[in-house]
């Protein structure tokens, strides 16, 4: 083994855990943990597994045979991923039931050789079968911001790149994987640094996790490549860190130590080791929580199908900011040298980020800014319950101040970036958006997930408001009259609308 292990990932039984201590055990301190307990009722555990306990792959080519998805070839690297090629469910289906795979190989047409392990990747099942519910989204994961603006709208709106058949493709981050064992993913950290979780329907994983305060350990000298595979021959002269610990610059201060600070460091050098490598086995119908920035690497034990989302909400659009930025600090020194002969240098760099990071600073901006909207609508309607008063102290209100509170902090940083230093021509328009049917299903999404976080449910008079835009939020964005073009019109936008619900305070 080429690291070693220095921690064991916590399991809990997610039906004795409330939301409020998943933020502040896990949430809050981007830490992972394994969730069980939440899985018993999902159509998936019964519909997609046998009575062997193994992934029903006949129910599989019946009911879902003709999509096509991509199929990773765990045995060939591309670049920096794993080669990819497209098939349907049913043609991937067939070459798994192949036995054995050494003999008899794999179809030509897809370019895949005798010794591929195949392992079908990022299955858009959601959006594909809407109507076909095979699990319920937990509700200590379900604050997902990223899917549900995604269900609305779509991230990057250049027209330029604006491709109106890719649906599928582009349109959320909730998957279906599927792979025999022996299939793995190789080292990575998640999408916008988002948080992700995965649930095992069947099949087991293991799962190594590096925390991001150590993730500087596995790149290159120049902090540019990073290793593919931790269980590979790495070069030292290439990845000087790999094999270095954080714990090593302490050990020799410590020797010089009298022993009054001994109790002090032991206690330091414990935490100090528990932030190196750590690893945890996933059983079936376990959910594993991987938070932002963690490098990690996955490999199948056994045959294996796991349901994944991608997500970030208030807790964690500093990680998504802090991305975005690096990204766009190398994508503008890789071209820094047409400056001068580019009519359009910001915009080049910001179309380079989008295809780069999945969105680009105008992106996150209107992002943003529809969400405040949508928590002002929602705060609204909550204030107009007369069936259900709220009032300022309701964990729903509390819950949107804070979603509000993070989005302004995240804007005040954004004033700084260069991109926001002239008009750009990127405005969300209030009253459009308020008026847009699309927003009200946002606004509906929102509502009833945090019902669901809170176990409240949600009056009929807040469902009829949101779906009819029976709110009353004119004498906000009246005030904003030529909507909402910079961060800085983001920071008084929101400013406004918590001095109008006098309870709640904007952050310093």
């Amino acid at each position: 083994m080429g690291i070693e292990i220095c921690g064991r990932i916590d399991k809990v039984n997610g039906k004795g855990l409330s939301y409020k201590e998943f933020v502040e055990r896990y949430m809050e301190k981007n830490q992972p943990v394994v969730l069980t307990g939440l899985m018993d009722d999902w159509k998936a555990c019964s519909d997609w597994v046998d009575e062997n306990r193994q992934p029903n792959l006949g129910f599989f080519s019946t009911h879902f045979g003709k999509s096509r998805v991509q199929v990773a070839d765990c045995s060939t690297r591309e670049f920096t991923d794993q080669k990819r090629v497209e098939m349907s469910v049913s043609e991937f289906i067939d070459q798994w039931c192949k036995e054995p795979i050494q003999e008899h190989g794999l179809a030509s047409d897809h370019g895949l050789t005798n010794k591929s392990v195949l392992y079908l990747k990022d299955w858009h099942f959601v959006k594909e079968y809407p109507n076909y519910t095979a699990y319920s989204t937990p509700h200590f994961v379900c604050d997902d911001w990223l899917n549900l603006y995604l269900d609305s709208y779509r991230m990057h709106r250049d027209s330029d790149s604006y491709q109106e058949k890719d649906e599928i493709s582009c349109s959320d981050y909730r998957f279906v994987y599927m792979g025999a064992k022996g299939s793995w993913t190789p080292l990575h950290a998640d999408v916008f640094r988002s948080y992700s979780w995965s649930a095992n329907v069947c099949g087991k994983k293991q799962w190594f996790l590096l925390p991001p305060s150590q993730s500087h350990l596995v790149f290159d000298r120049n902090m540019k490549a990073c290793i593919y595979n931790i269980f590979d021959d790495i070069s030292e002269d290439l990845f000087p860190g790999f094999k270095k610990v954080s714990l090593i610059p302490y050990v020799q201060p410590l020797l010089l130590l009298s022993l009054e600070y001994i109790i002090f460091f032991h206690v330091h050098l414990f935490i100090i080791m528990q932030a190196a490598w750590l690893e945890c086995t996933q059983e079936q119908n376990e959910i594993i929580f991987v938070p932002s920035g963690w490098y990690h690497q996955v490999h199948n034990l056994d045959d294996t199908v796991s349901i994944n989302h991608n997500w970030f909400n208030s807790y964690n659009l500093c990680w998504v900011l802090d991305l975005m930025s690096r990204d766009y600090n190398e994508a503008k020194e890789y071209i820094e040298d047409i400056r001068d002969i580019c009519d359009d240098f910001e915009g080049l760099c910001q179309r380079n980020l989008a295809a780069n990071t999945g969105m680009n600073f105008y992106d996150f901006f209107i992002f943003l800014a529809c969400f405040s909207l949508a928590n002002l609508v929602v705060l609204d309607t909550l204030a107009r319950d007369t069936e259900n008063v709220a009032g300022s102290s309701s964990p729903m209100v509390q819950q949107l101040a804070q979603n509000l509170a993070s989005i302004q902090k995240i804007a005040l940083k954004m004033k700084f970036l260069e991109c926001f230093s002239e008009d750009q021509g990127f405005v969300l328009d209030l009253e459009e958006t308020h008026k847009d049917p699309n927003f009200s299903k946002l606004c509906y999404s929102l509502i009833q997930t945090c019902g669901s976080i809170h176990k409240q449910q949600i009056s009929n008079f807040c469902t009829k408001a949101i779906a009819t835009h029976d709110s009353r939020t004119s004498n906000v964005i009246q005030n904003f009259c030529d909507g909402v073009s910079s961060p800085e019109d983001l920071v008084k936008f929101i400013d406004t609308v918590l001095t109008k619900h006098t309870n709640l305070e904007s952050p310093e």
